[in-house]
């Protein structure tokens, strides 16, 4: 029996970007990118599982093709998070965890998301979430990106403590005197990946309840836990190499391909 499992939510109608997790960077597509990542996640977390969570035949096929195990979900759930529950019902036990690996993703290091069944196996937070705080020249390039694609990067405020206050498709927190900040290295803006933890306590409650006002707004399932008054811890990592909000647009491709050339493939055996 495993204890804690990967889903991997998959849609072929994304407004922005038709039929996503099949179209290729550098000649391999999203969803084979993110499932070896998962695979090797699992592998390094032990006692974990991986899924493909779909409401599309065409990802299914695919899915299956690359030997990963599929779950079909209803294609009236409007949430990754929802995918992920639909996902851990069908499972022969319940999970007692659940990685909700965002299949736009595809360059998350395998050890980042293992680090995040880790983190939570080690401690009491209902979600944990990854996030890294950006130097200037990053903002700069998150800034420039969205005069082109406002909705694309999710930002951070949260606590000393790294429970999170609050997460925006807007650059927060708005900042005074930003030449003088400017002489730290390090920016207060801190950018969030697109990866979840959740205890299976707090992915049923999600999966239970109506999406919350902001969360409406701002596109962002996370806000129904904060705007509820659940505890969502955020875990600091290394700025990625690869540093990618997601890939949401044909440009955002061409940005993906552009850092592989400049930096290599993360793909094993690339």
């Amino acid at each position: 029996m495993t204890a804690d499992l990967i889903v991997i939510p998959a849609r072929f109608g994304s407004t922005r970007l038709p039929g996503k997790p099949l179209l290729k960077i550098a000649g391999r597509t999203l969803l084979e990118r993110v499932t070896e990542v998962a695979h090797a996640a699992a592998e390094q977390a032990g006692a974990c599982d991986v899924v493909v969570a779909t409401d599309d035949t065409r990802i299914a096929e695919y899915a299956r093709n690359l030997g990963v195990e599929v779950v079909m979900t209803a294609e009236s759930l409007n949430s990754g998070s929802a995918r992920a529950h639909a996902a851990a019902l069908t499972r022969p036990s319940l999970p007692q965890r659940v990685i909700n690996l965002q299949g736009d993703a595809p360059f998350i290091p395998a050890a980042l998301v293992a680090g995040l069944i880790a983190a939570l196996r080690d401690n009491d937070a209902d979600v944990a979430t990854p996030v890294y705080r950006l130097d200037w020249s990053r903002l700069d390039r998150l800034r420039a990106h969205k005069l082109a694609a406002p909705f694309s990067g999710t930002t951070c405020v949260r606590g000393t403590d790294g429970r999170a206050l609050w997460f925006s498709k807007s650059i927060l927190p708005a900042m005074r005197d930003e030449a003088k900040l400017r002489e730290d290295p390090a920016s207060p803006v801190w950018q969030h990946l697109g990866l979840y933890g959740y205890r299976m306590a707090a992915l049923e409650w999600f999966a239970a309840t109506e999406p919350t006002p902001y969360e409406q707004l701002e596109g962002l399932e996370q806000l129904r836990f904060l705007e509820s008054g659940w505890t969502v811890t955020t875990i600091e990592v290394p700025p990625p190499q690869h540093a990618l909000s997601g890939i949401d647009t044909p440009a955002d491709i061409a940005q993906a391909e552009d850092a592989i050339a400049r930096l290599g493939d993360p793909f094993p055996g690339a």
